[in-house]
């Protein structure tokens, strides 16, 4: 099997498929701690997408496919990912003056 070396590629090929076939579309990811891979796989028995990678950074790139997974399978095939952004909403909280002394 061939790996997408483009992580955009990745997310908007396995998007695609999973529109294509939702029944039938497995998403899997793999990690071996003694390698330091992660591997991750889209497939719907006819097509096979796969993306390795071994930076801890594409951690992130990861959850950000989980939510848009998450999304599809929760508000149907059709549904918007645009909106998807990964992140929670945050308070946002004051900024600190020095070193914690008070005035």
């Amino acid at each position: 099997m061939v790996y997408i070396t483009s992580w955009d590629d990745f997310v908007e090929r396995s998007v695609q498929l999973f529109r294509a076939s939702p029944e039938s579309t497995r998403y899997v990811m793999k990690y071996r701690h003694c390698d330091g891979k992660l591997v991750l796989k889209v497939t719907d028995n006819r097509e096979c997408l796969k993306y390795k990678t071994d930076q801890a950074q594409d951690a992130k790139k990861m959850e950000k496919l989980n939510n848009i997974f998450f999304t599809l399978m929760a508000r149907g095939p059709e549904a918007d990912v645009s909106e998807v952004t990964g992140k929670e909403q945050m308070e946002a909280q004051p900024a600190k003056k020095g070193r914690g002394r008070k005035q």
